[in-house]
């Protein structure tokens, strides 16, 4: 290797919760840098302003829905991609959830399982999936979107930090596992940043005031600056790199 490329002409790339915010970001970048995308939700009809984006763009972007908390709609999503592109390089676990925002003795079984359903078990097997792709392929590159939370629990989203520091130790686990397989495993952790996600913190001022105090940088940040670091992680530039967690927070964890 003698030359830094962040090309991915060739490349399949899916990227799940690609409706909007990080995964939108996400998904226009990869696609501006010549992966074919497939945008990933629960409903097609989310998906479809995003896909003409990227087309405007002179990219090329495939949707197909599914719920990533759904072991069953993973199993039809990845018949659907082996039917149409019989391979995938990249995957970006992205969808996440976060149902509950209050202390943790007040939480119930269900809202347990349906943050863990989609924050960790799905992304589990997603991956799981898309490795037994990749290594027809050749090798290949995943990227799980944590979270800061899952190396500092914030508060009153103790459930969604413990499932996002699960994500990070799922990222380093298959990381050994798959890299004599030529595929890399790597956790993106932003802070926070602007998107509907993040409403509960940005629309209240004393909570937001209070974040964004512990920002060094003394501001949110916004999608597309969480999108170069998965272009890099998902790249021919980034060989050695696998079972990382990059931050991308401002400097909140600093």
């Amino acid at each position: 290797m003698d030359k830094v490329d962040f090309r991915l002409d060739g490349k399949v790339a899916l990227i799940t919760g690609a409706s909007r915010g990080i995964g939108e970001a996400i998904a226009v970048t990869l696609a501006d840098y010549g992966a074919h995308c497939i945008l990933v939700s629960r409903k097609e009809d989310a998906l479809k302003g995003v896909a003409e984006k990227i087309a405007s763009r002179g990219g090329k972007a495939d949707v197909m829905a599914c719920h990533v908390g759904n072991l069953d709609q993973i199993e039809g999503l990845f018949a659907k991609v082996r039917d149409k592109f019989g391979k995938l390089h990249i995957l970006v676990n992205n969808a996440a959830t976060n149902p509950y925002f209050g202390e943790m003795l007040g939480a119930d079984p269900g809202i347990w399982d349906k943050t863990f359903d989609v924050n960790l078990k799905g992304p589990f097997f997603l991956v799981q999936k898309a490795a037994k792709l990749m290594i027809e392929a050749g090798g290949g590159s995943v990227v799980n979107v944590s979270s800061i939370n899952g190396i500092k629990p914030a508060p009153f989203q103790g459930i969604y930090s413990i499932t996002k520091a699960g994500l990070i130790s799922m990222t380093m686990a298959f990381a050994k596992e798959l890299a004599s397989k030529n595929i890399r495993v790597n956790a993106l952790l932003p802070g926070l940043v602007d998107t509907n996600f993040s409403k509960a913190i940005m629309d209240n001022e004393m909570i937001y005031d209070y974040a964004v105090k512990m920002i060094p940088m003394g501001r949110h940040g916004q999608p597309m600056e969480i999108a170069g670091a998965v272009l890099y992680l998902v790249s021919d530039a980034a060989p050695f790199t696998t079972g990382s967690c990059m931050v991308v927070d401002g400097g909140a964890l600093a």
